[in-house]
């Protein structure tokens, strides 16, 4: 149900009046490489890489949750429409790798599917809103005593971030 409302809420945004230009903003006409910083969703903080060619793109960031773990995730977009804002949808995975210094090093796999807005602002610049619906895969756990199953359900986590494209 979650899942159901964010994608109206995308629509719904993807609706609203927004200029469209003779050409498709600078984030899918043609190749190019767009550098950002994110906050929320898979990381407190992220720094990112987006390789773009047309309407797709592949989206590398690294971030961290505590300064004591490392998250790294690797995403296939597809954008919507011609306009200023436009909608995307995404899959691929997220890996978080923790190590606290008195246990063994942690491990998460988990399947990413970010959903959301890309608003062009300027040529260069761009600001966007996500919702990543995240489901488990696999965990490794810091503690090895702890033999709890997995928890497999389908967690929503919001991020804006900012993006420049070179």
């Amino acid at each position: 149900m979650k899942s159901f409302i964010t994608l109206l809420i995308v629509l719904v945004l993807a609706g609203l009046p927004t200029y469209v230009r003779a050409q498709a903003p600078s984030a899918g006409a043609g190749d190019g490489v767009r550098f950002g910083i994110s906050v929320g969703g898979i990381s407190t903080v992220a720094v990112s890489v987006e390789l773009f060619r047309d309407s797709r793109s592949i989206d590398l960031s690294l971030g961290t949750w505590s300064f004591h773990d490392v998250s790294f995730s690797a995403v296939v977009k597809q954008y919507a429409f011609s306009s200023a804002a436009r909608p995307f949808v995404g899959a691929g995975l997220w890996m978080v790798v923790a190590s606290p210094a008195d246990e063994r090093t942690g491990v998460a796999l988990v399947l990413r599917v970010p959903v959301g807005v890309d608003w062009e602002v300027t040529d260069d610049h761009s600001l966007g809103a996500v919702i990543n619906l995240n489901r488990g895969l696999a965990v490794r756990r810091t503690d090895p005593a702890d033999v709890l199953p997995m928890n497999k359900r389908l967690v929503p986590l919001p991020e804006l971030y900012y993006r420049y494209t070179r």
